[in-house]
Parts: C-alpha cells; sequence; structure tokens
C-alpha cells in the first residue's frame, strides 16, 4: 500500500484585524467515503501516491495540481511531516505523511472532486468547523517546524 501524503497550505504572512497572521487552506471534498466522514467537512489537499511519481515532491506537485490547478503554486517543505495514523473503513492502516507548504502566488481552480475551500487564520482553528478532528494540531506543529527551515529547504511546486 502506498502511502497518501497530505499538503497543509499556509498563506504568506497577511494583514488580518490589524494582526499578522497565517492562513490555512482547506478544502471540502464532495465525496469524503474514502476517509469515512461526512460530506461538507474541511480538509487538505492530499492523496495517494502513484506508480508513477519518482519521489515525494512529484507526488506533491501532482496532487496540487489536480487539486488546486496548475497556476496555484506554492513552496514545500518536503524533508519535514507530521505523520499520522489512520485506519480506514475496511480496517487497513496507513501513515498519512502532512507536508507544510506555502502559498506563492496564483488563484486556486478547485477541481470537480472539491465542492468549496476556506482560507482560515491559523488562529481561528480551534473555533472553524466542521474539519477533520486533527487539523488544528497538525497545522500548529507544521508552522512551527517552519520557523527553524531556512529558504533553501523549500522546494517550488
Amino acid at each position: 500500500m502506498f502511502w497518501l501524503e497530505t499538503i497543509v497550505i499556509i498563506s504568506e504572512w497577511t494583514l488580518y484585524f490589524f494582526n499578522i497572521v497565517q492562513k490555512l487552506l482547506y478544502l471540502v471534498r464532495m465525496d469524503q467515503a474514502f476517509f469515512c466522514v461526512v460530506d461538507g467537512v474541511f480538509s487538505f489537499i492530499g492523496g495517494k501516491m502513484e506508480h508513477k511519481d519518482l519521489s515525494i515532491i512529484d507526488a506533491l506537485s501532482r496532487e496540487k495540481t489536480e487539486e488546486v490547478g496548475e497556476l496555484f503554486r506554492i513552496k514545500v517543505l518536503p524533508h519535514y511531516s507530521i505523520d499520522t495514523f489512520f485506519v480506514k473503513k475496511d480496517g487497513s492502516r496507513m501513515i498519512l505523511p502532512h507536508y507544510y507548504a506555502v502559498h506563492q502566488s496564483g488563484e486556486i481552480n478547485l477541481s470537480e472532486e472539491y465542492d468549496d475551500y476556506r482560507w482560515v487564520p491559523l488562529n481561528s482553528l480551534d473555533e472553524f468547523e466542521p474539519k477533520i478532528e486533527n487539523i488544528a494540531w497538525i497545522a500548529t506543529l507544521l508552522s512551527r517546524a517552519a520557523t527553524i527551515a531556512e529558504d533553501e529547504d523549500f522546494v517550488a511546486v
């Protein structure tokens, strides 16, 4: 079984209510049956690594392009991930690595598998609903890790 990778996309620093905050990109899948959660729940970009993907970077780039479009450009921190354990409805188990990424440019062009998206300030994650339960602590840990990363640690996709 191939791992699923997830991209946690953070916007560039933005002025929000006179405070500087980061915002997190959430997407709503039309059919969340694979993850066993109800429609309308916000989650991250993500998907299965495919045989044609030669690296994690290839998989992250392909998933990003499939789900939010070619013109939506990010830089990703590929050598650090927050890994979570997940049990699917059929009982199979997976490790889901989550990668930090920063939006660089371009508009979101949602694929047909998504209904909606939101940019949510990181300091509002606890109150934001509906979302997958572990999103807030994953985003918090990844944003902390990014504070020690250098520009050369990121890869543009």
